[in-house]
């Protein structure tokens, strides 16, 4: 294929996946009330928050960001699909037949941190932050913060524990060994530190410890990996 013929590959590959989002984003309208109500909302409400909106048709417009979010999470696996179908001429033959099995395993390590930030990140950072401070300053969370919160932290956890999927990537091609993460290991702490500083919105220490532990967990898993599929010489 001609450049300009990966270009249109490359547009009509976009446009599939965003087909799908639109199409995950009108089921995501459907149910909007419970993922709001019985999913977005119940950390707060065990956590003791008050939330108010504070801007004129505030709701509405959160309600549009996340449908829009949960849309793009349902058409996950075709979003990853598509990326792996535009790549797929590049690979060889008995590489083509992982595609499949990537794309299940993409999928499941993104819902697995994001299911890890809603049950085990989420309730210890809300609790902190409704619990600190003094009591003559009552803790309101307006409701756009406190969505953009739990929202960006599942995000970058889900992206993160994309690590084990990247590292077999990686060491199937011949870019990654084991070697070499065993080698820089202490280099890859010191930037998960980092990573984990960047992702948690504001300066909450408890978010940044609890999304750095596992992220070291998934270097070691990662390591693992690559052990079991590193590219033969």
């Amino acid at each position: 294929m001609s450049f300009l013929d990966h270009l249109e590959e490359l547009r009509w590959r976009v446009i599939y996946a965003l087909i799908g989002i639109v199409l995950g984003t009108i089921v995501a309208w459907i149910f909007i009330d419970y993922i709001i109500e019985g999913f977005l909302l119940k950390p707060a409400q065990s956590s003791g928050i008050h939330l108010q909106n504070l801007r004129p048709f505030g709701q509405l417009f959160l309600y549009f960001q996340v449908a829009l979010i949960a849309g793009f999470i349902l058409s996950l696996p075709n979003v990853f699909y598509q990326f792996w179908k535009f790549i797929a001429p590049a690979l060889k033959e008995n590489e083509k037949k992982y595609i499949s099995s990537i794309v299940i395993f993409s999928t499941v390590c993104f819902l697995a941190g994001i299911f890890f930030a809603y049950y085990v990140m989420l309730p210890i950072t809300l609790k902190f932050a409704a619990q600190f401070g003094t009591e003559e300053i009552e803790n309101n969370f307006a409701i756009k913060e406190y969505l953009s919160i739990i929202i960006s932290i599942m995000l970058a956890a889900g992206l993160v524990f994309e690590l084990p999927m990247l590292s077999f990537i990686l060491s199937k091609i011949g870019i990654l060994t084991p070697k070499l993460m065993q080698k820089y290991r202490r280099h890859a702490i010191v930037v998960i530190m980092i990573l984990a500083a960047i992702l948690t919105p504001g300066t909450d220490p408890v978010a940044q410890v609890l999304l750095a532990v596992p992220l070291v967990l998934l270097y070691e898993i990662s390591i693992f990996v690559s052990k079991i599929f590193q590219k033969k010489d």
